[in-house]
């Protein structure tokens, strides 16, 4: 009995033992709701649940790997991951010639972004010389020809939470913030504190990348992500985030 009992509790971790595993990236300055990390990886969050969602779905073993945004292009050149979630088009000058494209499975505003009574909605071309909150490695193509000009200057910070924190405090008037970031940040805060958008800056539609590789279940994984779609589980995950009409057929990233 003892032996049948040993049995049945090995089996499930023999199992999993036995899946192949798929190498994931998580960008560092992601924060809730897109992903909490401890000891150097993800514990929850909508890019985590939807991971391990399209994981269990194709039948594979997640190993993820965290890193800094500006390396996960020479990531993807090198083969050192294979699937990038949460990504547009739109942040490529060139196509990424290994990896292709799932559906769009997201939708997503970026945001001008101030504090209560300190500015109201406005046009960013409007903005006064200041400098503007950003996020490293990030880029704001809505942006990108005033700073240019020098009539904004980037304050960079790690991680979206820290440039919304920074604007909370006083650091600078103004910042820039995909909308799901600041639903969930605003949710902590009372009515009267809470942080306002001023203007949307650009909207996008993301998706999954995942490497076109002889050895890897590349078209399984994207009619996986098909379905997930199709049944409302994506959708379920954004809402789950607070994202509710988020999750649509057509963010920003930067």
């Amino acid at each position: 009995m003892r032996s049948l009992l040993a049995l049945l509790l090995l089996w499930p971790m023999h199992s999993l033992a036995e899946q192949p595993v798929l190498r994931f990236s998580v960008a560092e300055s992601w924060s809730m709701p897109l992903v909490r990390i401890e000891g150097d990886q993800p514990v929850e969050g909508l890019v985590y649940d939807l991971i391990q969602a399209l994981a269990r779905e194709v039948g594979v073993r997640p190993q993820y790997h965290v890193m800094a945004r500006l390396r996960l292009q020479e990531a993807m050149n090198n083969g050192d991951i294979d699937v990038r979630c949460y990504v547009s088009p739109q942040w490529f000058n060139d196509r990424p010639g290994d990896f292709v494209w799932s559906i769009p499975l997201i939708h997503q505003r970026d945001v001008l972004v101030g504090r209560v009574g300190d500015s109201s909605p406005m046009p960013p071309e409007q903005l006064p010389p200041q400098a503007i909150g950003t996020v490293l490695g990030y880029t704001y193509s809505t942006l990108q020809p005033l700073l240019d000009q020098g009539q904004l200057r980037r304050e960079d910070s790690r991680s979206q939470l820290l440039v919304l924190q920074k604007l909370q405090a006083g650091r600078y008037r103004h910042a820039v913030s995909n909308q799901l970031s600041l639903q969930w940040f605003n949710q902590g805060l009372p009515a009267d504190q809470q942080l306002q958008v001023l203007a949307v800056l650009e909207e996008q539609d993301l998706g999954c990348m995942v490497r076109s590789d002889p050895g890897l279940p590349t078209q399984g994984l994207l009619r996986a992500l098909v379905r997930m779609k199709q049944s409302g589980e994506i959708e379920r995950i954004v809402q789950r985030y607070g994202g509710a009409g988020l999750s649509g057929d057509s963010v920003a990233q930067p």
